[in-house]
């Protein structure tokens, strides 16, 4: 296990280096997008729309954070991952498309995902929940935000970070997924237990 300190927009090689339960601190511009914020992206390229963002090396930040205006200017109060296999069905325009390196959620993404991220360069990245007020501490400015129509979790907001983590890499770039060793450590348990029992 190995900790980094990467700088965003993220290269080939940024991703290569990661491998599953790496650590891993994020400087420079994050967004959040959540579940409408990728019907909308989908929308976008399926009319030929041109996006407000250019993702290519991005991360997306699957949150919706809690926001106030101090001063005229937008504040995150709050902001925590939401559950991440909810955009499993867009991991292809995520990354064919948009050309996004890495994403960050909580829980876990399947197979769909697993290999969009072995085929086109990047990783799946947890933050560990319940620790917004932690997070928060990480976000240094909020450059800009969009679609605010759509709410202002659902929004994509863009996030000026530094160490924005500890993140840790559930599944790598080489196919390599936290969420299948662990059941193939459970059923290898199991086995175990029930072979034992039969003795």
């Amino acid at each position: 296990m190995a900790e980094y300190e990467l700088v965003t927009p993220l290269s080939d090689d940024d991703v290569k280096k990661l491998k599953v339960r790496d650590i891993v601190y994020i400087n420079g511009i994050i967004y959040t997008a959540r579940d409408l914020a990728h019907i909308r992206i989908k929308d976008y390229l399926e009319e030929g729309k041109e996006l407000p963002v250019d993702f290519r090396g991005a991360v997306i930040f699957h949150a919706g954070p809690a926001v106030r205006k101090r001063n005229g200017e937008w504040e995150i109060t709050g902001i925590g991952p939401t559950t991440s296999y909810r955009m499993e069905p867009f991991s292809d325009i995520i990354f064919s498309k948009l050309g996004v390196k890495a994403l960050i959620g909580k829980g876990r993404m399947g197979e769909k995902t697993l290999e969009n991220l072995k085929r086109y360069g990047g990783v799946f990245l947890i933050a560990p929940p319940g620790c917004s007020a932690i997070i928060v501490e990480s976000v240094e400015e909020v450059l800009s935000s969009f679609w605010l129509d759509l709410g202002v979790p659902e929004a994509i907001w863009v996030l000026k970070v530094r160490r924005f983590g500890p993140l840790i890499v559930a599944i790598d770039s080489h196919g390599n997924s936290i969420f299948n060793e662990v059941e193939e450590n459970v059923m290898k348990a199991l086995n175990e237990i029930r072979f034992a029992m039969k003795g």
